[in-house]
């Protein structure tokens, strides 16, 4: 691909972190830590996300917050990117269609927490985005009962791995997941920008 995309080679393991990032936070960087860990991964990417269909407010400038990111988690295995602006792709199964096309042989998992997997029925073709990558999920504050009685969780319950066997999971096919139970920061975005503390400087 070209300028501003990362360079992957086949067989690499890389963990996909999307989301608006609005604004990036250490619980972010943890999870990432922690996924690079626990999943065996040579490197994680941050999609950062040019605005979530979800949510009915926009995000900061994609340049704050890409500035942000980069102070939050630098990482020599992580890039931060804007590969949803460059692609033109607005929901998560077209992103990850585009990059499993252009990055042949690589192994990538996605990566969410465990609030992501509560409210997953929600997504755009979730069902597809399932049967197209392994999927990591990082166990979040007060979110690990809902996610795991989520409308997800039981249609795939059959296909989940356990978390002793985390590094197995780049190389399974899907669909296949983990639930991950990680020591977490109470951090949210949402409560970074309630307390006013999300500056762009």
């Amino acid at each position: 691909m070209g300028d501003g995309f990362p360079l992957a080679r086949p067989g690499m393991r890389i963990g996909l972190l999307g989301g608006s990032f609005d604004p990036a936070h250490e619980g972010h960087a943890h999870i990432t830590r922690e996924a690079l860990k626990r999943f065996g991964l040579d490197q994680v990417w941050w999609l950062v996300s040019p605005g979530n269909p979800l949510k009915v407010r926009g995000p900061a400038p994609l340049a704050e917050r890409m500035a942000r990111a980069r102070r939050v988690m630098d990482h020599p295995q992580v890039r931060i990117t804007d590969l949803e602006a460059r692609l033109g792709t607005r929901y998560t199964h077209a992103t990850l269609s585009r990059l499993i096309a252009h990055y042949p042989g690589v192994r990538f998992i996605w990566l969410m927490g465990a609030d992501n997997l509560a409210d997953f029925h929600h997504w755009d073709n979730w069902r597809e985005i399932f049967e197209m990558v392994p999927i990591g999920v990082m166990a979040r504050p007060g979110q690990r009962i809902s996610a795991r009685m989520s409308p997800a969780a039981r249609v795939y319950r059959t296909h989940k791995i356990s978390a002793r066997e985390a590094r197995r999971l780049c190389w399974s096919e899907p669909p296949a997941w983990v639930f991950l139970n990680v020591p977490m920061s109470d951090l949210s975005s949402s409560r970074i920008r309630a307390e006013g503390s999300w500056r762009s400087d």
